[in-house]
């Protein structure tokens, strides 16, 4: 409803601006003009009209550019105006209205350029590796269960990938008793070279939205949040985020089974339907315990985490419990869709992200098992 409403706005502007024009050619004596305006004047008030009508087009269209054809729409328009200021002064208030929201565009615009160019160097380098496919002999050495799973997921026979690239969509909230903004999000994780990024655009109210990016590098965290793409609410990086992204990174394998058999990965055997993954890479080391249903599925992940408080970071419980109804094939592997990430705090249990996979595409293959 807000799209239309302001394309509205952008197009009636637009032909305000032909009044201009209309009075300049003589078309109308439009007595609503007093000052006489020339027909090189006139001219310019029709190219501002057409400025503002191409924007709205492109608005619609959802072009993330339209701010581009906005801009000078923008800037003809007020310069008509001043030098008709007593006439069209009012013209101003739509003027700053659609400076306002060329400036949140610009932001966006800006946020995700920046981002898609780190989305291009997470891609699996060009040329396709012989491919290494999983056979039942490199699970020798994992847990029972493990081994379960890797069979249920229906990854045995199949190309290990090089990295996978995925949608979601959910909802998150910033405190026990904050209220839920819905967000959807993009990621591409390496399996090959351990890493990933991740992409969300978060509504926080009406008219209000965080852009945020989650980077996981050579070992090394890193989280920008802006809110409407602009202004840093959050820019974290260090010791305590290395930790947190290393430790996202391995309860993520559930997405990509076959992951679970990387070189920077050991195994440990908990009980029956338990087993405990710790990992090691650029010289941050994590560890978690994975829990399955009898059959193999995994339901839940629990780690102990930095929690961000004000007076600084503590360890807590972190945990991420699957929907068990939610598996589904994505290109024939059977992986959960939907599940819920939690922290258990003294204060009782923090249920923050909700999410469900909305599409997983596998990248290639290459070498993870050594």
């Amino acid at each position: 409803m807000l799209r239309f409403l302001f394309a509205a706005i952008l197009i009636l502007h637009g032909l305000i601006h032909l009044m201009g024009f209309a009075k300049a050619f003589k078309f109308s004596e439009m007595s609503q003009l007093a000052l006489p305006i020339s027909r090189t004047s006139g001219l310019f008030w029709f190219l501002a009209a057409a400025l503002f009508c191409m924007t709205a087009i492109l608005f619609l269209l959802k072009n993330e550019s339209w701010w581009m054809m906005a801009l000078p729409a923008v800037l003809l328009s007020q310069f008509l105006i001043f030098q008709n200021w007593q006439d069209a002064k009012f013209g101003t208030i739509a003027n700053v209205l659609i400076a306002g929201s060329i400036l949140l565009a610009w932001g966006s615009w800006r946020f995700n350029a920046i981002v898609d160019r780190e989305f291009q160097a997470f891609q699996p380098e060009k040329g396709r590796p012989a491919e290494i496919t999983l056979t039942a002999e490199a699970l020798t050495g994992l847990p029972p269960i493990v081994q379960a799973w890797l069979e249920r997921s229906n990854c045995l026979g199949k190309p290990v990938p090089q990295a996978f690239q995925l949608q979601q969509q959910g909802a998150m909230r910033t405190s026990p008793d904050g209220k839920w903004m819905p967000f959807e999000a993009v990621q591409t994780t390496r399996i090959a070279e351990p890493g990933f990024i991740w992409k969300v655009d978060v509504q926080a109210a009406p008219l209000i939205h965080l852009a945020g990016r989650d980077k996981y590098l050579d070992g090394k965290g890193y989280m920008l949040i802006k809110l409407l793409s602009l202004v840093p609410v959050a820019d974290a990086h260090g010791p305590e985020t290395d930790q947190g992204a290393l430790l996202r990174y391995l309860a993520e394998i559930i997405w990509c089974p076959s992951g679970a058999i990387s070189r920077q990965i050991r195994w440990e055997t908990v009980d029956s339907l338990s087993a405990k993954a710790t990992m090691r890479y650029g010289g941050v080391e994590a560890s978690g315990i994975f829990t399955f249903a009898p059959a193999g599925d995994p339901l839940r992940f629990e780690a102990m985490r930095f929690y961000n408080r004000k007076n600084g970071a503590t360890l807590e419980k972190w945990q991420v419990d699957i929907d068990p109804k939610s598996f589904r094939e994505f290109e024939d592997v059977r992986i959960p869709a939907r599940s819920t990430v939690s922290w258990a705090l003294e204060s009782g249990d923090f249920d923050w992200l909700k999410l469900e996979i909305q599409s997983l595409n596998f990248l290639g293959a290459g070498k993870t098992a050594g």
